[in-house]
């Protein structure tokens, strides 16, 4: 049984990646962390009680982080220092914070990725493949959607997604965020012909799916040696 820590333990994704992997035999949830200074720290989810002291992080085997840029610089001290497994969700982190994620994969088996669904890590395989069809006769942009509070933009998939489009094109993919209401996360990828379109759109209807490709992620990456990870790895490679 995997020993997981998860970090924002109140927060919306934090606490449904403690929910769904205490609803999974193949875990045990030993530590939530919340450092945000908040009345409910010390109280409890169910049976187990949160804590804002990452100290806590020796009771585990994997740490789940899905915070701020600013909290996850700290965590990726503390899972260097008791030599746990991470699993990075985070986006928005500066050249210098991935650097420093660079860094601790040298330690620590780290998987951090933009996006956690299955479906998005799918399309970061598949569009390079039409882009390179299509050929350089059609125009590329992305379009990505999400709630209002998210504070980084463009997202951290429609970067990838232009990442890996550019890396067989050459090309600059312009990327165009809106961020209204509740979206969870929407991103279409426009390839614009002279007399036709393409669109490939992914929608997010629930975090759920992040959950679940999270917590796959933490059973892939438990007992792993130190390295950096990618879902990819985690959904299509044999890399050990």
């Amino acid at each position: 049984m995997i020993k997981l820590g998860v970090a924002g333990a109140i927060g919306k994704m934090g606490r449904r990646i403690i929910e769904l992997a205490q609803q999974d035999k193949d875990f045990e949830v030993t530590f939530a962390l919340e450092r945000r200074g908040i009345p409910e720290i010390g109280k409890e989810i169910g049976k187990l009680k949160i804590s804002s002291n990452p100290d806590g992080m020796f009771l585990i085997d994997v740490f789940v982080d899905f915070t701020t840029p600013e909290a996850s610089d700290g965590h990726l001290d503390y899972v260097a220092r008791y030599k746990k497994g991470l699993v990075l969700g985070t986006t928005g982190l500066s050249e210098a914070q991935i650097k420093k994620v660079e860094e601790v994969s040298k330690v620590v088996p780290v998987v951090f990725t933009p996006n956690m669904s299955i479906g998005v890590n799918t399309l970061f395989n598949v569009l390079p493949e039409i882009a390179k069809k299509l050929g350089p006769d059609y125009s590329i942009e992305i379009v990505e959607a999400h709630h209002k509070f998210k504070k980084d933009a463009p997202s951290g998939t429609a970067k990838k997604m232009a990442e890996v489009i550019t890396g067989v094109t050459g090309k600059t993919i312009p990327t165009h965020s809106v961020r209204l209401g509740d979206i969870f996360g929407d991103h279409t990828v426009i390839f614009c012909g002279n007399s036709e379109r393409i669109e490939i759109k992914h929608q997010a209807h629930t975090r759920d799916l992040f959950v679940v490709g999270a917590l796959k992620a933490a059973k892939w990456i438990a007992n792993k040696p130190a390295g950096l990870y990618t879902m990819q790895d985690v959904l299509y490679s044999s890399k050990a």
